[in-house]
């Protein structure tokens, strides 16, 4: 069976950047489970997983316009020192704004911090290490919520 939209697939993966370093695994863990074609996942690897069957394994590169997008310089600022009160800021803490977004700092001056409220992975090419271990049909309330239910699809909210 092929992956293709309102199926179920099971994966593992190991994301590196460029020079090799791992950024992220599912090694040791279950395998990631994803309804494909309900946005669940990066473009990229969406479109790479298309058409795959179980036991495929390959190598995917995403550029940064399919994975998590360019760096978005309007996403850095700068924000008065007194904003995070008597907190010892250091750069890459993060801190969750108001609205619920993450930002990272990035700078710390004597009267401001700079926060960075992009993806941590924008501007970065992604390297993914793939192999596909299930595909199966989604069931009915998948494919209606728009995510998987566990493995076999028997998973309640």
């Amino acid at each position: 069976m092929q992956i293709t939209k309102n199926k179920v697939a099971g994966i593992h993966y190991t994301l590196r950047d460029n020079e090799g370093t791992i950024i992220d695994t599912s090694d040791g863990r279950d395998p990631l489970y994803y309804l494909h074609g309900a946005g669940n996942l990066i473009i990229g690897m969406e479109e790479g997983l298309e058409g795959k069957s179980k036991g495929d394994k390959f190598q995917l590169k995403i550029a940064p316009e399919k994975g998590y997008g360019q760096k978005d310089p309007a996403m850095t600022q700068k924000v008065p020192r007194s904003a995070f009160g008597d907190q010892d800021v250091r750069v890459g803490m993060k801190f969750s704004t108001d609205r619920g977004d993450v930002v990272t700092v990035t700078e710390v001056g004597l009267d401001s911090v700079t926060v960075d409220a992009n993806h941590p992975l924008a501007g970065v090419e992604l390297n993914f290490a793939v192999e596909v271990m299930d595909v199966r049909n989604a069931t009915e309330e998948e494919i209606t919520h728009g995510h998987v239910h566990g493995p076999g699809g028997h998973h309640h909210h």
